[in-house]
């Protein structure tokens, strides 16, 4: 498939115009990529809390690790490194052969290092869109862990997906590089609704501040929606251990945090707040509201 064709199917497949899930049949799972411009903010702890949560919730889910051959899912999880993603792209194992299953929790891993995959010139993004399609009735969400940056193959997926949860961090190339991967997407595959979740705020003023540059800078040069989230607060003394507590199933605050940002999305199943309002959740669980003057 051309450049070109790729990119008119992809449209074709997607009505951005449209709230809901319109081009979905009854039935069939809703897609979410979870995305960033720069590495390191916390995405694939996002990823995961996101899925567990919705599966604790009742929900069938599907995350599939998008990092092709640097995998940190089922690292994150304790599990044993595999490379079966190789196996089943070759057709050596079938698809429920290569997935790790926790009631309605499933994980699709990707791989690490495999040399056979790294000598192989695979189009990552239409095997997962394949795997996608041929799942897609089996499962109430399919979720991408996409890898940071701005690929061809993850602009591809980003814009295939129903859901784009972008998550940032304060960090100025955070900031950034975020804005480049939703003006990428905005421009190239006319992507035109995002989900924010701003991810190791210290504080309610700082979370703001961030909120109303983004949206500001969105409203002005991009032509698209900026849907908050909400913000994850960087607990005193959690350093290095963030993602860590994050992931805990224990009902420490950031766990809180969390579950009350993806009941809103998943109570108004198209975004939490319009683009000039935020919200944040403080210490005390309670909603901070503000809107931009």
């Amino acid at each position: 498939m051309s450049e070109t064709s790729a990119r008119n199917w992809l449209l074709s497949q997607n009505s951005y115009d449209q709230p809901g899930l319109s081009r979905k049949l009854e039935g069939r799972a809703k897609t979410i990529s979870v995305t960033s411009g720069k590495g390191g903010v916390g995405k694939t702890s996002a990823s995961l809390k996101t899925s567990k949560i919705l599966a604790e919730w009742g929900y069938r889910v599907l995350l599939v690790d998008c990092d092709s051959n640097l995998s940190n899912t089922a690292l994150k999880l304790g599990l044993p490194v595999k490379n079966d993603f190789m196996d089943l792209v070759s057709g050596r194992k079938s698809f429920d052969e290569c997935i790790y299953k926790d009631d309605n929790f499933h994980l699709l891993a990707a791989c690490n290092g495999d040399l056979e995959l790294f000598e192989k010139n695979i189009q990552f993004d239409h095997i997962i869109i394949d795997l996608i399609t041929s799942y897609e009735n089996q499962y109430d969400f399919i979720i991408l862990d996409c890898p940071a940056g701005i690929s061809k193959e993850i602009m591809a997926l980003n814009a295939y997906c129903d859901y784009r949860f972008v998550v940032v961090t304060p960090d100025k190339s955070s900031l950034t590089d975020s804005y480049s991967l939703m003006k990428i997407l905005n421009t190239r595959f006319g992507v035109k609704d995002y989900h924010l979740l701003v991810n190791k705020v210290s504080s309610t003023n700082q979370y703001q501040r961030l909120i109303k540059t983004l949206c500001e800078t969105t409203e002005n040069f991009l032509d698209c929606r900026l849907n908050v989230l909400g913000g994850i607060k960087l607990e005193p003394d959690s350093g290095d251990r963030f993602d860590q507590i994050l992931l805990e199933e224990a009902n420490n605050s950031l766990h809180k945090n969390f579950v009350k940002l993806l009941s809103n999305f998943t109570e108004k199943n198209i975004g939490t707040q319009p683009i000039r309002n935020y919200a944040c959740v403080d210490d005390y669980g309670q909603e901070v509201r503000g809107t931009i003057s």
